[in-house]
């Protein structure tokens, strides 16, 4: 399967601004309160890109298969999530664990609980070790209401159910804010706070044809200018100031994200395209779901041993990372295509028994002026590689 242009980048950038956000204050590394201060949560930014490129390519394939087959298969949805997501996830866990066992680090009563059942979101007391699982928590949630949602719905009610989250998540974080205060510590980590950026990315992938055609949109995505888009959802970041972030920045940082993603998407050739589609790039966008797992026990702030030392903490995390994605992932990522393989070629020679069965009817013969009047038949290459 043939992966989407520009979104491997993205998720380089992405993991990038997580690891240079989990840099900040480990021994070794340049330590500038100002500078970084200057830079905002990059870390918790590099997520939110991170979640627009996921609602993006999530609904992108639920959309082709509804397109090609007029429905959801949920059973198969969850077989190719599970093959992408669990083995990497369980065996940091169980690393986790079993480093805990042997004392080489303390946990919080109820971290491996969460982390395990993909509910740490909700838990603020986690221990820094799992304290990064929270994303992954929010994703699988996602992963039970999404597609169900589409299939249910329907495209076009699944689109609004969409645009609701993105207009009602900003009054959620504040109503919390004010009337649900115990809860306050779960603002931009419990699903219907953090959701927003995830239906962003499921908009852009049900409405970009839309999009495109409309000159205002176009001419924003082709612009020289268009530089000032990923610097403005920066900017933004950085601003202070709980109430005004929740309501109306973090809402505009999405919509900024996403049009970036747009432009990665189309804008394959100019010199973003470019560096975001090359090797190094593209390697690091791969290597990104093992990299976040791992790169937690290595850039730890709060430790002075050696291994959170940099750069040997750095060194260590992509060490980490390549044995993860070359030991866990891949081989459960073979298969699932091993799988995905098999299902089309059954489902090929169902529908070649099938037309093999069905009574033939005796057509007209074509003649040559009716041949020179025939379209070409196009074919088209389907298969986009999921997050």
């Amino acid at each position: 399967m043939r992966r989407v242009p520009g979104l491997d980048g993205l998720r380089a950038v992405s993991i990038l601004l997580v690891l240079c956000g989990h840099l900040d204050g480990t021994r070794g590394f340049y330590s500038n309160p100002g500078f970084w201060g200057h830079l905002g949560d990059i870390a918790n930014l590099g997520v939110r890109v991170f979640f627009v490129i996921s609602g993006y390519i999530i609904t992108l394939l639920l959309l082709r298969e509804t397109e090609k087959t007029g429905t959801i298969s949920i059973k198969q949805f969850y077989i190719r999530r599970t093959l992408r997501i669990f083995p990497a996830s369980y065996c940091f866990i169980l690393f986790i664990a079993l480093a805990y066992r042997f004392g080489l680090f303390t946990l919080h009563p109820g971290d491996l609980l969460h982390a395990v059942t993909y509910t740490i979101n909700y838990f603020p007391e986690r221990s820094w070790w799992v304290g990064h699982l929270w994303s992954l928590s929010v994703e699988e949630q996602f992963y039970l209401l999404w597609p169900a949602t589409l299939l249910l719905l329907g495209t076009r009610k699944g689109m609004k159910a969409a645009i609701a989250v993105v207009l009602l998540s900003p009054f959620v974080r504040l109503g919390i804010h004010y009337f649900w205060v115990s809860q306050e510590p779960t603002i931009g980590n419990s699903f219907p706070t953090i959701a927003d950026p995830i239906a962003t990315g499921c908009l852009l992938a049900g409405y970009k044809d839309d999009l495109l055609a409309r000159p205002w949109f176009r001419k924003i995505i082709d612009s020289r200018l268009f530089f000032l888009i990923p610097l403005g959802a920066w900017a933004l970041n950085v601003r202070p100031g709980a109430r005004l972030r929740w309501l109306v920045l973090e809402t505009l940082i999405n919509l900024l994200i996403g049009l970036c993603v747009c432009r990665a998407t189309i804008h394959t050739k100019d010199w973003a395209g470019r560096a975001l589609n090359s090797r190094p790039f593209v390697f690091v966008g791969v290597l990104s779901y093992s990299l976040y797992l791992w790169q937690q026990l290595f850039l730890n702030r709060g430790s002075s041993a050696w291994p959170a030392r940099f750069p040997q903490n750095l060194i260590l995390a992509f060490a980490a990372a390549i044995l993860c994605h070359y030991l866990i992932e891949k081989p459960f990522l073979r298969l699932r295509e091993a799988k995905h393989a098999a299902r089309t070629s059954a489902s090929v020679a169902s529908a070649d028994t099938a037309s093999a069965l069905r009574p033939s009817t005796k057509v007209a013969q074509p003649t040559v002026d009716s041949l020179r009047t025939q379209s070409p038949v196009s074919t088209t290459i389907e298969g986009i590689q999921g997050s």
